[in-house]
């Protein structure tokens, strides 16, 4: 009797791009059937899709830009304002407050779900971290836990949200991903959108630290 162990294709991932959802990508690769990217006018919005599609087409997984442009239009962020306005130093609460880009997560996951339920498939995909707990309450365990139980009570096959870095460190994803040949050197983070990573702004400082305690070599490129 054919024993075929491969895990059905059920999940939806949202994928940016950067180093958080690219390695979620290649660890849940045998059960993605869709990735989509949103593309909502970030300053580092064209460089991040670049890498998702990159990697998308490497593990031959179909992937989606969904154009989420009202969100430049009509909300207030530092990510929105050319990156001059991307604050530098400490990835801390009190200096990475202006890079919030309101109910950002709620949106992106509201629209993957659509797309989940439209395709028969049950599981949807997220790669918030621990360290963001502080900046962004999108990334919270409990709106976790909230969007989870609203994408469940509002779509027909039950959607969960599946979100397995909520309590790891950026740290901790980067020594899940390097055992898995993720080339961390076609992701992207810098907040301030250039052709190479600044290497000043608080998020390439969280990347640098990230590699750092995790005892393993960045290969990105940072001008600074």
């Amino acid at each position: 009797m054919d024993n075929d162990s491969t895990p059905n294709k059920d999940s939806v991932i949202v994928l940016s791009g950067g180093l958080d959802s690219t390695t979620l990508l290649y660890e849940q690769r045998e059960r993605i059937a869709l990735a989509v990217s949103f593309d909502y006018g970030s300053n580092h919005n064209k460089r991040e899709i670049e890498c998702a599609r990159h990697h998308c087409e490497e593990l031959g997984i179909e992937h989606l830009i969904i154009p989420l442009d009202f969100i430049k239009r009509y909300f207030s962020s530092s990510l929105l304002e050319g990156g001059d306005a991307v604050p530098t130093g400490e990835y801390a609460d009190d200096n990475m407050h202006s890079t919030v880009v309101p109910f950002r997560n709620g949106i992106m996951l509201s629209v993957a779900c659509g797309l989940a339920e439209s395709r028969g498939l049950n599981r949807l995909l997220i790669a918030n971290h621990g360290g963001d707990h502080a900046i962004y309450p999108d990334c919270r365990p409990d709106f976790v836990s909230a969007i989870d139980a609203a994408t469940q009570s509002g779509t027909y096959n039950h959607v969960r949200v599946v979100a397995p870095y909520t309590n790891l460190t950026k740290s901790d994803i980067v020594r899940r991903g390097a055992p898995l040949g993720v080339n961390y050197a076609d992701t992207y983070s810098c907040y301030c959108g250039g052709e190479l990573h600044c290497g000043r702004c608080a998020t390439c400082a969280e990347r640098k630290e990230a590699f750092r305690k995790a005892g393993v070599p960045d290969p990105t490129k940072y001008k600074n």
